[in-house]
Formats: C-alpha cells, structure tokens, sequence
C-alpha cells in the first residue's frame, strides 16, 4: 500500500554461561528490532543441546506470549529473528530462524540479506538432491554450511568455508549445541554488533537491542570477521577479513536503523540531522515551517530546521497501530488507508508555505498522497525536500529498492516528479552529501541504488523481480 522502502531482517543472539531465561531477553530485543522486520519474527532456544523454536507470521507481541515464552523455556542460548521478505513470499514456512538437522548434529541460523548467487547455488544443490521447503536464500546458507560441516572439525570452520561459496550481503547468526557464532560477509553490507550484559555475550543487528536488555556495548563486527562464543570464551576469526572499511549500506543511516542506534562509531540520530542540513545548504526556499514524513523524516526535518533556520513544526501525526497488513484493494480505499496511517495537523500548515521533508521516493505513489493531504489542510505551498539521492538502480542485498522501470526518478526529471507528485518545488540530497552524513563513521558505505557502482558483481541482463521471482518460484 505504501511505496515506501523496505529491509529485510533483523537477527539476534545470546550466549549466557548459566541456565536462564534467554528467550524473554531475546523476545526484549526482538521488540527492539521489530522496525527491521515486521512480516514474521521467530525465537529458538537452546538448553543443554535440546533446542526449542516457535515462529510465526505476525509482530513480535503477535507471535509470542506468555506462555509461548514458557514453553520455550531456559536455556543458555538463544537466537532471535525479524522478518521482511525482499526474496520468498510471505509464508509460515520462510520465518527465522531456521532449525537445521544434520547428520553432525543440530543447526540454527539466522540472517539479515540477500545472496547475490542464490539461484545458482540453489540449482547446484537441488541438482545435487537438496530438497528445500522454503523460497528464501536463507536455506541455501543452510545447505551450504551443512556440507561443509561434513569434512570441517568444527562449525565455524564449516562457517570459513561457507563463506568462500556465498556472495552477496549477509549478517548471521548460527547457533549449534554448545556455540553461538555470529558472521558478516566480507563486504560488510548489513550491520551486525556485539555486547555484553554481566557474563552474557549478546549479538544483534543494532546497539538498540543491547540497550534493551541493559548490555553494554562492545564493538561493531568487522566485515568478514566470525566471532566464536563458548565455554571457553570468545575467540575472533578474520580470515575473510579485507583489512578495508567495507561498504555498509548507506541506508541504514538514512531509513532503517532506529534513531537510538550508533552504527560503526556513527550516531543514527545525527546522521539524519546532518542530512537534513545538507538539504538546506543545497536546496535553500522561503517557507513559513518545516515538516518532517514520520518517522525516518523527522530528525532530518529537524536538521533542515536548524540549518534554515525555517522553524520546525510538527504536521503530520503517525497513527501507531495501524500494521503493514492494513492493505485494501481498491484506489479508493488505499487512499483512506493513507489518512488512516498519516493525518495533518490543519494548525502547523493552513496557509504556510510548508518544506516537507521524506526520506525517500520509490514510485512517487505514496508521497503523492500525502502531499494531496498537506494540500487537503490548507498549505499554501509545499517544497518537498529528500534526505536520500533519486534511485536510479535496484538493491540486491536485502533492500526492496526495484527494477528500473518501477523508479520514478528512472522515468521523470526532478521538475517532472515534482509536478506528478503535485509539490511547488522538490530537491534530494546529493549523492556527496550523503556519503559524509554519517560523521565519525569507520567504514565506506554501499550508495549503488544511487550510482549503480556496486561492491560486488550482481545479476547481469535480469531485471531485479525477475532474479527474486527465479529464487522463489521454485517452491511457490
């Protein structure tokens, strides 16, 4: 219903040395997460080598409860998962995290990304016998640390191995009976930290979760590294380690990570700030205030505010109970759905010349419509300003952006989105603004929906939904 974009997961995972309540800290940070994914989430225990799993479609407060949360009961280990499919349909079936067993024993993985050679590796094992029950490229992981296991001495020498097979973006964690393994490929596309809460060791997506449980924060992982979590300690393996900075995706800092989250040394909160001030320097226009799209929009509305020194007012109003399977079928009912989501403050626009502030525009269908409701309040002029540059390119690591006929910006000029999405004016941020938003970060960071300069080599003369819908058609 909303055109906005979307990432794919957030995982989580916890190692403690004593037997404990492991589920409820992982369904705490899970809650933390939930803006990473909120398709499916799912939590798997392990006590004592008996691992128990529950996951279902649905929120975090949806799937588990109480006496869900019993009868996964303690452990001292756990691995949390929160789901959006960019790859897989929306199925019971493609929640995390998964429960492998093998003829070495017992797996679960969990992953936030999205293979570039899934298809390929998936045919070579199908090929293979391989039979697989879900449509995402997770389950290739799976198979492919699986095989590996079966001449390695240990998991996270399966895990090395894996490694040198997969490409594209992931951040995982695999849990076995007697470790905790978090991994990062080499590129570092995904984020993926570590802390530690008393003698637990804890892993996640973001320093949110942590926060959540009380954690202390430790450090980022660095692209390539395994780290290696058991009765003996923590041990670092850094053989798919490129000794560079990586290319995270920029994105985090613009959109998906909470605003709470530090990412790479960088805070989220005044990444976006800083973006908003670059949006001003580059797109300066007289207007009475500035109003950000929540949530992603608001810190950069604030930073445009600030720079301008336009005043900030708060005119659109979030309705937070209003979940992403709110779709109806009709233009008609869309457009209610969207009033629903999203209602004005009549009292900060009527008769303003207004800058709304968004962080992104992927088809141009939503922001049209919030713009009509801007207009519907009384604003007297709406300059739209983007804390993301145009999309020109598609995402194949974990991120929804689409194949180039379905980008706006692929098919207008800025002045001819402007008039489609029916603003007095529309500027995005440059593509060198956003490279320095994240000040103090220590690592490069992946801009290809922008530039089409990827890390990595990417699926060539197939359109982005055709390379998913091979990944996923075989099992549909």
């Amino acid at each position: 219903m909303f055109d906005t974009i979307h990432e794919e997961c957030g995982v989580f995972g916890i190692y403690s040395k004593e037997r404990g309540p492991v589920a409820a800290s992982a369904y705490f940070a899970l809650y933390a997460l939930q803006h990473r994914g909120q398709e499916s989430c799912g939590i798997a225990v392990n006590d004592d080598g008996v691992i128990t799993a529950h996951k279902d479609i649905g929120l975090v407060p949806e799937v588990f409860n109480a006496d869900v949360l019993k009868k996964l009961g303690e452990g001292n280990m756990a691995v949390g998962h929160v789901r959006y499919s960019t790859t897989g349909n929306q199925s019971r079936l493609n929640a995390q995290p998964l429960v492998i067993k093998h003829v070495k024993g017992k797996m679960v993985l969990a992953h936030n990304g999205n293979l570039v050679n899934a298809d390929t590796l998936r045919e070579e094992l199908e090929m293979g016998g391989a039979i697989f029950h879900t449509t995402n490229d997770t389950e290739v992981i799976a198979y492919i640390i699986t095989q590996a296991r079966l001449n390695a001495p240990s998991i996270e020498a399966a895990v090395e191995k894996a490694m040198e097979k997969i490409k594209g973006a992931y951040s995982l964690i695999i849990m076995s009976p007697q470790k905790l393994i978090a991994a990062r490929d080499p590129v570092g596309f995904r984020p993926l930290c570590m802390g530690r809460r008393g003698e637990d060791i804890v892993f996640a997506s973001e320093s949110c979760a942590l926060d959540s449980l009380g954690a202390e924060f430790i450090r980022d992982l660095d692209p390539g590294e395994i780290v290696v979590v058991d009765k003996n300690g923590i041990r670092s393996l850094k053989g798919h380690c490129k000794g560079q900075k990586g290319s995270l995706c920029v994105f985090e800092f613009i959109y998906f990570a909470r605003p709470d989250s530090v990412i790479e040394g960088a805070s989220v909160h005044n990444a976006r700030l800083r973006a908003g001030a670059y949006l001003a320097l580059e797109h300066p226009v007289q207007a009475d205030v500035v109003v950000g799209v929540p949530d992603s929009g608001l810190d950069a509305a604030i930073g445009y505010s600030r720079q301008s020194g336009i005043p900030y007012g708060i005119g659109l109003i979030k309705n937070r109970y209003v979940g992403r399977t709110f779709i109806q079928p009709s233009q008609a009912q869309r457009e209610d759905a969207v009033k629903i989501k999203l209602n004005v403050l009549k009292a900060t626009v009527a008769g303003k010349r207004v800058v709304l502030v968004d962080d992104s525009i992927v088809r141009g269908t939503t922001s049209a419509r919030i713009v009509k409701l801007v207009r519907e309040a009384g604003a007297k002029e709406i300059h739209m300003r983007i804390s993301a540059p145009p999309f020109m390119n598609p995402c194949y690591f974990g991120t929804d952006i689409d194949s180039k006929e379905n980008l706006i910006a692929c098919k207008m000029s800025i002045d001819e989105i402007a008039k489609e999405i029916g603003v007095d004016s529309l500027g995005f941020i440059s593509t060198d603004s956003v490279r320095r938003i994240a000040e103090g970060a220590r690592c490069g960071f992946c801009d290809a929906c922008f530039t089409g300069n990827y890390p990595v080599e990417t699926p060539v003369n197939i359109s982005k939904d055709k390379f998913e819908s091979k990944i996923s058609a075989k099992n549909d």
